[in-house]
């Protein structure tokens, strides 16, 4: 066996065949010459296959059993079409023109019924059936181009609904035979030998596709965009031309691009995966291919399959290149399932075909040990097996063993090409590869917390002279790190006296205390852990000067304490580091362990201390239980300067708390213009709190309820020391309700570190759910909360590997990433969004509603703008099902003030100007209800929400002022003031607003009364500003023709209707409303009047042969 070639890398996916259908076939007997199959329909649950007997077999794809057989006399089975979105019916086709509905009646376990029929096509043969998405209706269409619907009858409607019979309607007829049929959101797509046309069926209306015709079989379909930003979008539609070209139109019919396929497919075809020969793939180039793409269809992910009789070709439209093209014979029809083929061939023959990545192709293949198979595609495919990415379904050890499965006589070289891409695979986490490829191949790893990866030998046990040589190159380290550490001293002794605090910080970090577990070695001598122990803190050290370099707060540069010892404070670190390093080495661990210790006895006490409901309810007991507990938390786990401030105690500057909140409170004086802050003393300290109370006064009002932290202090999202387990519950607990308890009580009352400060300080020991949720309640008062919270959380998981999808900016990869990331932690996914949203903008907000419910709409709230926040609350909504719609927008309310904040965000952005939909004295402006406002369909939910009298009547006062005209009718109806209603009618002057079911119609004679008054009022005051001259004459341009004004004709013929031409007359009287009738207004009128004696007539004889019958069946 000669080698494989590879494939390009720009060829990710497979055809590959696993399933062999001849049994069924057989077991069918349609696989004689007499008896064939001739269609086929594929569906979730099924496959149809219509045979040239008229019989039409219904195959489960579970277990392929054959379930049911239905038969016509009527002719062989010319096309069959499943119902999407109900199993239980599907619609058959014979060659005689006759189109049969079945209702199977599995769930009643009832024999299939025959539901409805249509003779329409008589004598035609039907090409095309397609069923509605969302009704029992399916569409038919026929050699002579007439294309008609039926629709079916169940008694899943109701009693009696199986017995209506439904008329069989033309939809319309077109130029010449139709090819395809295809519906989508009330559209249907018709495509003939010549045009493409699109038909808006409820309202009658059709459109061409594009200007140019074409002569031949050309399919077109809906390319549905529902996936990702497109979520909520309108499909697409795709049509064939001549030259292997598809035009690309958008959902109104106008032709947007056109995609030329021509020279994409001079690529050389990728061979069928399937166990009835070995793979071939020539990667000799062809020619350019023109083709005439028959049948067009939407495939599995955001694909379009199109098929000759010699091949199958996939394209991605999206960016106008082919997926794949395959060499398959003698193809005669095809059915699709999301990324399921069944292909019909010329010889009766079935075949099963799956759309697949290569890596999924061999793990099947895999599964079902075709060794040779799954070993012929990994060398094919090398591009696609090697990466990390396909060691999730593809491990290394399955390589391994498929390798050893191999014949070393007959696959000797397929397996010796299977060896080199093993030696090719990269590891599952490919992201620190360069810091592992010192690591050979035949050892493996893992990575302890503090950051060294710990080696394991996969060939058994190392030798001494292994342990030997890494810890003579421990030794070397550790005398370069010496002479390092010199160099240091010197250059730390020229430093700038005003960097004082700097070595301070450096010799804190030298003492860090490093016992780590080197598994790989007997226990090392103290050389080496020392050696250790030198290269983190070197680490550390360089990581703090940069930190200190570029964020360190000015205030503490200026400090006289630092400034008198900063360089006795550096060469003394330099000596005792020098000479006691070995010592501390070992003595430090006594003294954190009793810190540890220390910190458990108190946390344990205030743990029982709040279990009591008399402190646990009372905010003032609670709030000094915890101020008790946090100076120990402070001298261990707090900030440096808080540390060495706790252990001084209050010879310097007070407790740890009230020196805390003094640093705080200078950083908040330095956003104010009063004032320089003071100088840190003892005597000073003492006057430092009414200085700060007048300086508070002074500043802006919204400064004294929200902190201005200290930004330029990182936050610490690591824990300065290891916590245990346990311990780390506790902490948990009780730092996450202090910063709840402080962040909703009154700051200026309180000397104790502020919310913002103490989540800055330890976010480390917070529960990210309940802080991200108290963000939520306070981030309009406290957005430095919020802030805070976001930059932790973007810390926190900045070394995750979406981010670096994330900063490459391919919003499409980015959000497959996150949903690869299921299960969501919420707090992490909102820091992921939040750097999509200030990479992308708007448009990553309008695919946010994927992850709802982890994401909720106050949390996009937050994040967003309130502009780009409307757009997410709209696809979310309109995300649902429609009879769904406006339950869940109720589920979103939380708290119900939202639907009043929502509703006036959707009436000022992407809004009319007031100025169009109102007049200057505030009134409603002719027809100004019939602009479409940017946020229609979300503010017509809005306005149906259930709520209280107040909530609607502020809602509809909300819409007046707004001009929203159709919002206001529908208020007013609910809130019963139906005259204001009739009044602002008869000011936008059209009729169809008094028409059910959007309309508001009088119901009784007194509401006609008022409306005829209204209606001689407003034409009273048009005239009135004709002969002034305001608004020019606006009104009397559309004065010829009344048609749809609320004129008095007009409201006396709609009376006619309701209650009769003579009555309408008699209110007209009563109204005092003397009015001439034109002719064709008189004609209506005496043809309602005929029509109505007939009505009397017709009720009078049908009253009396009822009579008559009666008492026959008495006597």
């Amino acid at each position: 066996m000669s080698l494989i070639p590879v494939v390009p890398e720009n060829y990710g996916h497979v055809l590959a065949e696993f399933d062999c259908l001849d049994p069924l076939l057989s077991a069918l007997r349609l696989d004689s010459g007499r008896l064939k199959c001739t269609c086929l329909a594929v569906s979730r649950k099924w496959l149809a296959l219509g045979t040239s007997a008229g019989g039409l077999h219904l195959i489960q794809k579970e277990g392929w059993k054959q379930r049911i057989i239905l038969s016509h006399k009527e002719g062989s089975i010319s096309q069959v079409a499943c119902c999407p979105h109900d199993e239980d019916f599907i619609a058959v086709a014979t060659s005689q023109g006759l189109v049969v509905v079945w209702e199977l009646q599995l769930e009643r376990r009832g024999r299939p019924e025959r539901v409805s029929v249509s003779w329409e096509h008589r004598g035609q043969a039907i090409t095309a059936l397609c069923w509605d998405t969302s009704a029992l209706r399916v569409f038919v269409g026929d050699s002579g181009g007439k294309v008609s619907f039926l629709r079916a009858g169940s008694s899943k409607l109701g009693k009696g609904s199986a017995f209506v019979i439904f008329p069989v309607q033309t939809v319309t007829t077109v130029d010449s035979r139709v090819v395809q049929l295809g519906y989508q959101d009330g559209r249907l797509l018709v495509s003939s030998l010549s045009r493409c046309y699109l038909c808006d069926t409820e309202r009658e209306k059709f459109w061409r596709v594009g200007n140019k015709e074409r002569d031949g079989e050309y399919g077109a379909c809906f390319f549905p965009q529902n996936r990702g930003l497109l979520v909520g979008q309108p499909p697409l539609l795709y049509c064939a031309r001549p030259g292997s070209r598809i035009w690309e139109a958008s959902f109104h019919g106008e032709v947007l691009s056109t995609h030329q396929f021509k020279q994409p497919l001079a690529c050389p075809p990728l061979p069928l995966i399937t166990y009835r020969n070995e793979p071939h793939y020539s990667p000799v180039q062809k020619s350019p291919q023109s083709i005439a793409f028959p049948k067009l269809l939407y495939l599995g992910d955001q694909n379009l399959l199109t098929w000759t009789d010699s091949a199958i070709y996939i394209f991605t439209p999206q960016n106008g290149q082919v997926l794949l093209w395959t060499e398959v014979k003698d193809l005669i029809d095809m059915a699709v399932y999301r990324s399921e083929l069944f292909c019909l061939h010329g010889s009766g023959r079935l075949s099963h075909l799956s759309l697949l990545s290569a890596e999924r192709c061999v793990e099947r293949l895999l599964r079902r040990e075709s060794w040779p198979l799954a070993a012929a595609v990994c060398c094919m495919f090398q591009h696609a097996i090697t990466t990390s990415k396909a060691r999730k379904s593809i491990p290394i050890d399955r390589l391994e063993h498929l390798r050893s499965q191999l014949n070393a006589t007959t696959h000797l070289e397929l397996s010796g090409q299977l060896e080199e891409v093993i030696t090719k695979l990269e590891p599952l986490d490919s992201a620190s590869s360069s810091r592992r490829s010192s690591i050979s191949s035949h050892e493996s790893f893992n990575v302890l917390d503090c950051g060294i990866y710990r080696v394991i030998s996969r060939r058994g046990s190392q030798s001494d002279e292994e342990t030997s040589s890494l810890i003579n190159q421990s030794m070397s380290e550790e005398e370069r790190l010496k002479e390092f550490s010199f160099v240091q001293e010197d250059d730390q002794v020229d430093q700038d006296p005003q960097s004082g605090e700097r070595p301070e910080a450096e010799r804190s970090d030298q003492g860090m205390q490093f016992h780590l577990p080197l598994s790989f070695r007997p226990k090392p001598p103290r050389i080496a852990l020392q050696a250790v122990k030198d290269s983190v803190s070197s680490f550390v050290k360089k990581t703090t000067e940069k930190i200190n370099t570029l964020q360190m707060n000015s205030e503490l540069w200026q400090r006289p304490e630092f400034r008198e010892g900063g360089q006795s404070d550096v060469s003394a670190t330099a000596a005792l580091y020098s000479e006691e390093t070995e010592n501390e080495l070992y003595d430090e661990m006594p003294n954190t362990e009793t810190d540890m210790q220390e910190l458990r006895s108190a946390t344990e006490r205030t743990i029982s201390q709040i279990q009591d409901p008399l402190v646990l309810l009372d905010p003032v007991c609670l709030g000094e239980t915890l101020l008790e507990w946090l100076p120990v938390l402070e001298r261990i786990l707090g900030p440096a300067e808080l540390g060495s401030s706790a252990v001084s105690g209050s010879n310097t500057d007070g407790a740890g708390p009230e020196r805390w909140e003094r640093d705080y409170l200078n950083s908040e004086e330095s956003c104010c213009s009063s004032g320089e802050a003071p100088d840190s003393g003892t005597q000073e300290n003492n006057e430092e709190s009414p200085e700060v109370g007048e300086r508070e006064n002074q500043c802006d009002s919204t400064e004294k309820v929200s902190e201005v932290p200290n930004l330029s202090e990182p936050v610490r999202v690591v824990s300065p020391k290891p916590v245990p387990p346990e311990l780390l519950v506790n902490l948990t607990q009780l730092a996450t309700l202090y910063t709840e308890l402080s962040c909703f009580r009154n700051q200026e009352k309180e000397r104790a570190p502020g919310c913002t400060a103490f989540l800055r300080s330890y976010f480390f020991l917070l529960d990210q759910e309940r802080i991200r949720r108290m963000c939520l309640l306070c981030y309009q008062e406290r957005p430095e909360v919020q802030r805070s919270f976001t930059e932790a959380m973007l810390d926190l998981t900045r070394s995750c590997k979406v981010v670096e999808v994330i900063q490459r900016g391919d919003l499409l990869r980015s959000l497959r990433s996150l949903r690869e990331l299921q299960p969501w932690s919420a707090p992490v996914l909102l820091a992921h969004l939040h750097r999509l949203y200030e990479k992308h903008g708007e448009a990553a907000v309008r695919s946010f509603s994927q992850f709802y419910p982890t994401i909720t709409p106050a949390d996009v709230m937050a994040l967003a703008q309130q502009s780009h926040f409307l757009a997410y609350l709209d696809n979310l909504v309109q995300s649902r099902t429609e009879e769904h719609r406006l339950s869940f927008l109720q589920s979103l309310l939380e708290p119900e003030s939202l639907r009043q904040d929502w509703l006036e965000l959707a009436l000022t952005h992407d809004a009319i100007q007031r100025c169009d939909t109102l007049t200057p004295d505030g009134q409603p402006r002719w027809h100004s209800h019939c602009f479409s406002w940017g946020y229609g369909r979300l503010l017509s939910l809005l306005i149906r929400l259930p709520a209280d009298l107040s909530s609607k009547q502020k809602m509809a006062e909300t819409c007046r002022s707004h001009g929203y005209w159709t919002g206001y009718l529908y208020l007013c109806c609910e809130l019963q003031r139906r005259a204001e209603a009739f009044s602002t009618i008869c000011q936008l002057d059209d009729i169809s607003l008094l028409e059910e079911p959007e309309g508001v119609e009088p119901q009784t004679l007194d509401e006609w009364k008022l409306l005829i008054r209204l209606s001689q009022q407003c034409r009273s005051a048009e005239e009135s500003e004709q002969v002034t001259g305001v608004n020019g004459n606006s009104w009397s341009n559309g004065s010829a023709d009344c048609g749809g004004k609320t004129s008095l004709e007009n409201l006396t013929l709609m009376l006619a209707r309701k209650a009769g031409p003579d009555r309408a007359l008699t209110v007209l009287e009563e109204c005092g409303v003397q009015l001439v009738l034109s002719p064709q207004s008189k004609l209506v009128c005496e043809l309602l009047r005929v029509t109505e004696k007939r009505q009397r007539a017709m009720i009078q004889t049908m009253l009396e042969r009822c009579d008559r019958f009666l008492w026959s069946q008495h006597a």
